[in-house]
C-alpha cells in the first residue's frame, strides 16, 4: 500500500463526494474508462490495494466525532470550537449539515464505495484471463468493502437511511427509510461477499493486500472472516443474537484465539509518500483526552487502561478537562484495528446472553483473562450478566467506534456523561446538504 501516487491520482479521478462527481483529468496516470473497460491482472491488482489506500481518507473523522459524540475521548487541541460545542451538543446545538463534522466521513465512505464498484467494473471487463475463483476473490472483497463502509456511516446516520446504490454517480439510488432497512440492505451485500469468497479456491490472488492477516490464513480466508465478523456485527444491531452467534462463530473459528487478531488499516508512518496514523497523538501536541471517566470507572488492574496515559497536567478548554491522552496506537505507522476477535468474543457473549448465559460469562471471562481480571462473580441472571457485558464492550473496544452505538441501541444514551449545563449527546448525524432531504 506503500508509494501509490499514480493509483491515487485515479483515486481522485473517480473521487465520489455527496453527490457531485467531479473528473480531474490527469494525462500521467490511468483514466476510468482504461480500468472499466480493458483492464489487466495487474491493473485490478492495483485497483485491490488501492482500495484499501483510498478507505483510510476521512477514515479518522468517523472515529473522532463519534468518540465524541459517545463522551470516550474528545479533541482538545482547541484547533475548531466544534469540536468541543457543537459536537458535544452545548447549549443545545444541533449538529450542521453542511459542516466538516458531518460531510468528510460522508463523503470518504462513498469515495471508497465509488472506487469499489470501480474494481467491480474492472473484473467484469477485463482483459485478462482470470478464472471463475480469481473473479470472485476480487469481487468478495469489494462486496465486503462496500458493506463496510455502508455500515461505518449508517451508525452515525441511523434513521436517516443511506443510499445503497451508488453504481451510476450520475443517478443515485434513493435513501432507505430506515436504519433497519439499511442493515437488511448490508446484510445482503456481505450474503454476496460471502458467496463470492466461499467460492475463491487460489489464495493468492489477492496477494496485494494488507491487513487482513492471522498467522497462516490466506487472504480470501482472512477476507471472508472479516466478511462473517461484519455480519455478526449486522445481526448484533439487528436483534438477531441467533444470527449474530453463528456468524462471530463462523469468523473465529479460523483466526486463532489472540484477541488482537483480526482486520487492520495499514499507515506508512513518516516515510515515502504514505500516510501517517491520524490516531497516534504525540504527548504534548496531539491533545485528544480521554474521559476521566474511563480511568476513574475503572475496576482495578483493568490491564486496558494502557489505552490512555495519564499526563503531568491536566488539559483544559471550554470548561472540559483531563488528565489522560489516548494511546489507542503506540507509532504514527501503527496499523488501526477495524474489526478485532475481542469484539468477536463480545458478540458472542451478548448473543448468548438469555439462550445459554455460562456461555455468555465463559465469553466475558476470556476478555477479562486478557486484560488481567479475575473472573466475573456476579449474578447469572441476564440483567446482570448484560451490565458485566456493557463494561466489557466500554474497555475492550475503547476508541474503536462503537460506545455511543451500543449506548443509544441499549436505550442508554441519557447515561453517558455530561460535564457542563446545557450540553445533550445526539442520537444522530444530519444528512449532509448536498444529498437534498
Amino acid at each position: 500500500m506503500k508509494n501509490l501516487l499514480s493509483l491515487l491520482a485515479l483515486i481522485i479521478l473517480v473521487g465520489f463526494s455527496a453527490c457531485n462527481v467531479d473528473e480531474v483529468l490527469n494525462p500521467n496516470s490511468p483514466t476510468v474508462e482504461s480500468v472499466e473497460n480493458g483492464a489487466t491482472l495487474a491493473d485490478i491488482r492495483l485497483l485491490a490495494s488501492g482500495l484499501q489506500a483510498v478507505q483510510r481518507v476521512d477514515m479518522n473523522f468517523h472515529y473522532w466525532t463519534v468518540s465524541g459524540v459517545g463522551r470516550e475521548y474528545f479533541d482538545m487541541r482547541g484547533t475548531d470550537p466544534r469540536y468541543t460545542s457543537e459536537l458535544l451538543g452545548s447549549n443545545g446545538s444541533s449538529l450542521d449539515n453542511n459542516g466538516f463534522l458531518t460531510t468528510r466521513a460522508f463523503g470518504g465512505v462513498y469515495r471508497t464505495i465509488r472506487n469499489a464498484n470501480l474494481l467491480k467494473q474492472a473484473v467484469a471487463n477485463t482483459t485478462a484471463t482470470l478464472s471463475d475463483s480469481d473473479r470472485n476473490a476480487f469481487l468478495g472483497f469489494a462486496n465486503t468493502m462496500i458493506a463496510n463502509e455502508l455500515l461505518r456511516e449508517a451508525v452515525r446516520q441511523f434513521e436517516n437511511g443511506m443510499r445503497i446504490d451508488v453504481q451510476d454517480p450520475f443517478n443515485l439510488g434513493p435513501f432507505t427509510n430506515s436504519f433497519a432497512e439499511t442493515l437488511t440492505e448490508v446484510s445482503a451485500i456481505l450474503d454476496d461477499g460471502f458467496s463470492e469468497l466461499s467460492a475463491t479456491t487460489a489464495g493468492d490472488v489477492l496477494w496485494a493486500l494488507e491487513g487482513f492477516g492471522s498467522a497462516g490464513a490466506t487472504a480470501t480466508e482472512a477476507l471472508t472472516n472479516w466478511n462473517r465478523g461484519l455480519a455478526a456485527r449486522v445481526a448484533l444491531y439487528q436483534g438477531d443474537m441467533s444470527g449474530a452467534r453463528s456468524a462471530a462463530q463462523a469468523a473465529l473459528s479460523s483466526i486463532g484465539g489472540d484477541l488482537n487478531s483480526g482486520v487492520y488499516v495499514e499507515y506508512g508512518g513518516a516515510t515515502g509518500n504514505d500516510l501517517q496514523n491520524p490516531f497516534f497523538f504525540v504527548p504534548g501536541v496531539d491533545f485528544y483526552m480521554a474521559h476521566e471517566s474511563y480511568v476513574t470507572d475503572a475496576e482495578d488492574g483493568d490491564g486496558r487502561l494502557s489505552k490512555v496515559t495519564e499526563q503531568d497536567e491536566p488539559i483544559m478548554i471550554d470548561n472540559l478537562s483531563s488528565r489522560y491522552l489516548v494511546t489507542i496506537v503506540p507509532s504514527n505507522s501503527s496499523p488501526f484495528p477495524i474489526l478485532r476477535n475481542e469484539e468477536l468474543t463480545l458478540i458472542l457473549a451478548e448473543a448468548n446472553i438469555g439462550t445459554d448465559n455460562n456461555a455468555a460469562v465463559d465469553a466475558i471471562n476470556t476478555v477479562r483473562a486478557a486484560a488481567g481480571l479475575p473472573a466475573y462473580d456476579g449474578g447469572l441472571d441476564d440483567a446482570s450478566i448484560t451490565e458485566q457485558l456493557i463494561y466489557e464492550r466500554r474497555y475492550s473496544l475503547f476508541g474503536e467506534g462503537h460506545r455511543w452505538v451500543d449506548m443509544r441501541r441499549w436505550g442508554r444514551l441519557g447515561d453517558l456523561p455530561l460535564d457542563r449545563s446545557g450540553d445533550s449527546v445526539h442520537e444522530q448525524f444530519p444528512r449532509p446538504v448536498t444529498e437534498g432531504e
